[in-house]
């Protein structure tokens, strides 16, 4: 009798995990691309729409280290549950302050920071729970599944925000938000595996677990640079939505085609979550990383050259196409090789580089569209990129990291 696993899509555990993951995914793209909207339409000021990606990511920094070690203390299940709930009430007060006439900018902000603060929270326990419910052979697949339904969600959602913030009202954007977190939380509390941690691990002090997690990701070549790697792409990343919707409005977009610039950056991005698993298993680990930096570096200049929405969503799409790849490849080779127990730490850890410089880049963008115009802050993350790409193709570790089984340990 074979004993390989069941097909993903009949595993109860991960499928209600996935569902849950990809409905809020989806009411996150609907409000996320109309915050920095919004902002602009009340000041006029794209330095200021930037900081609302900026406040969002800084609990990350702040955050981090300490939540991961928490997280392998805590039932990871009742960790989201409480997450989801805290988010969706924090979206939710952006749509009843609109309806009360009295939404500034700073409730803008504040959201950002609370929902960024929970953000953190719920993304480390849910990475610590999804080998809980999917076998390590299982795991790039399942990464790549996880890629494509928030890809999804990612075409859907803009093109859902846009014409809901244009047409119905612009608190209805914030509505379906904070409806997500109610199916999402639903679809955790059915959950039935345990998510607890096990009972004979000792407690020690916070920062002795913390320093465990960063030992280990730095002793681990491969995952150390990886999460270097990440940490600049990150941060040109977080200036990609502002500067596509500057470079929109340049060209005479309407909100619904600036919308449809995301959406299309969503089709990219699901075709390419489709080919992510097969390509992971035919490309090399160094050949994967390279690919999907090379492509994005290439991309950032083109956008100067688009002269309407749609050229624009096609550049984004071209972008997104191998982000899944990095993804899979990076993620699924990670996840297998950290102990249950240092889950949390490590994660926590590698998502402490991994965005250190996203609120930089998202600040940096607004700061460079006001002082410079979109051709200054398209050259300089177009350059930060491509020096990105170089430096992955001379990264040793990175370029010769072997093919092994999942779970073998790294040296």
């Amino acid at each position: 009798m074979s004993d390989a696993p069941q097909p993903l899509w009949r595993q109860r555990e991960y499928m209600l995990l996935w569902s849950g993951q990809v409905v809020t995914t989806l009411g996150a793209q609907a409000s996320g691309i109309i915050y920095p909207l919004l902002i602009l339409a009340l000041t006029g000021s794209p330095a200021q729409a930037s900081w609302a990606t900026a406040l969002r990511m800084l609990p990350y920094l702040a955050l981090s280290l300490p939540v991961g070690a928490l997280i392998d203390r805590w039932d990871r299940r009742r960790v989201m549950l409480v997450c989801h709930i805290g988010r969706g009430l924090a979206v939710a007060s952006v749509p009843l302050a609109m309806a009360l006439d009295s939404l500034v900018v700073a409730h803008i902000y504040a959201v950002a920071v609370l929902e960024g603060a929970l953000h953190v929270f719920f993304n480390i326990a849910e990475t610590a729970a999804l080998p809980r419910v999917v076998a390590l052979r299982q795991l790039p697949q399942a990464t790549a599944q996880n890629q494509a339904g928030f890809a999804t969600a990612s075409i859907v959602g803009p093109a859902l925000g846009s014409w809901l913030y244009q047409a119905v009202g612009r608190g209805f954007p914030f509505v379906v938000d904070a409806a997500s977190h109610v199916l999402g939380a639903a679809a955790v509390w059915r959950l039935r595996s345990s998510f607890a941690p096990a009972l004979d691990r000792p407690t020690r002090p916070l920062r002795a677990e913390v320093a465990e997690g960063m030992r280990w990701l730095w002793n681990q070549r491969v995952v150390r640079d990886m999460a270097l790697i990440t940490c600049v792409l990150n941060g040109v990343n977080a200036a990609l939505p502002l500067l596509l919707i500057v470079l929109g409005q340049e060209r005479g977009a309407s909100e619904a085609q600036i919308g449809l610039i995301f959406s299309l950056g969503g089709v990219g991005a699901i075709v390419g979550a489709l080919l992510g698993g097969a390509l992971a298993q035919r490309l090399r680990f160094g050949q994967a990383i390279g690919l999907s930096v090379g492509v994005r570096a290439v991309c950032i200049p083109l956008l100067l050259l688009c002269p309407g929405p749609l050229s624009l969503g096609a550049v984004y799409a071209l972008a997104s196409l191998f982000g899944p790849l990095y993804d899979v490849v990076q993620f699924s080779y990670r996840i297998a090789l950290i102990p249950d127990a240092l889950q949390g730490r490590v994660n926590s850890s590698f998502r402490l580089f991994a965005f250190l410089l996203t609120p930089v880049g998202a600040a940096a963008c607004g700061w460079l569209l006001e002082r410079g115009g979109t051709a200054w802050a398209v050259g300089v993350f177009g350059a930060v990129c491509a020096l990105l790409a170089v430096a992955v193709r001379l990264d040793p570790a990175v370029r010769n990291a072997p093919r092994q089984p999942l779970g073998a340990p790294v040296d």
